[in-house]
């Protein structure tokens, strides 16, 4: 009977430390998550979100409007950020900044989609909505996505003022956006991390603003 129960806790005590080993091992990943996603941020050069935050400054002053777009989580982005720029910036002191998210509408987005082309719903918008001077700011992992690349050109021909926060290589919105925003990580989720990260931070440095805000 002693043998058994010795065998017993022999058994019971290697089975707590094997899951001890694994919950360290689970542990890991969201570690080794962060520690990435620190060191990306912490190596990045700011200058081109200062300036793209400096761009929205003077459109808030101006009265001009903001127009973002993006696919699946860059699309929750976009609108997460239009909600941010309308309200939070100045949480009702002053009147927010003209933004609007281009993936809001689902009538317009499915219409767009069905008559002209998926690669169409977003320059399509702007071309009845927007206007010289206004400025569109694109997420996009890949660089790739047709309706992104659509949108850029179609802000060029405006003479919109563009930018777009990328991930992986960059693709063709880093040379058609005059303001293109790299970080050379090749995972969706952490650029979808960061493009919010940004979003957020040009909020609240335009929020230090408000007293230049008539």
């Amino acid at each position: 009977m002693n043998y058994l129960s010795t065998a017993t806790r022999v058994i019971s005590n290697k089975q707590i430390e094997g899951q001890s080993f694994l919950y360290s091992m689970e542990q890991d990943f969201f570690s080794d998550y962060s520690q990435k996603l620190s060191d990306n941020l912490t190596s990045f050069d700011w200058a081109p979100v200062l300036k793209l935050a400096k761009i929205i400054e003077k459109a808030w002053r101006d009265g001009a409007q903001v127009f973002l777009c993006g696919n699946g989580g860059s699309a929750g982005n976009a609108s997460h950020i239009a909600n941010d720029l309308i309200f939070a910036v100045s949480e009702g002191k002053v009147p927010g900044i003209k933004a609007s998210a281009l993936t809001a509408n689902p009538a317009v987005i499915t219409c767009l989609a069905n008559d002209l082309g998926y690669e169409h719903i977003f320059s399509e918008q702007l071309l009845v909505a927007a206007n010289k001077g206004d400025i569109l700011v694109a997420l996009s992992g890949s660089g790739n996505s047709p309706n992104i690349v659509n949108a850029l050109k179609q802000a060029g021909k405006m003479q919109m003022h563009s930018a777009a926060i990328l991930g992986f290589s960059g693709g063709c919105c880093k040379t058609l956006a005059d303001l293109p925003i790299h970080l050379e990580i090749n995972d969706m989720q952490m650029v979808e991390d960061i493009q919010i990260i940004i979003g957020h931070m040009i909020m609240k440095w335009l929020r230090t603003r408000i007293s230049l805000i008539s």
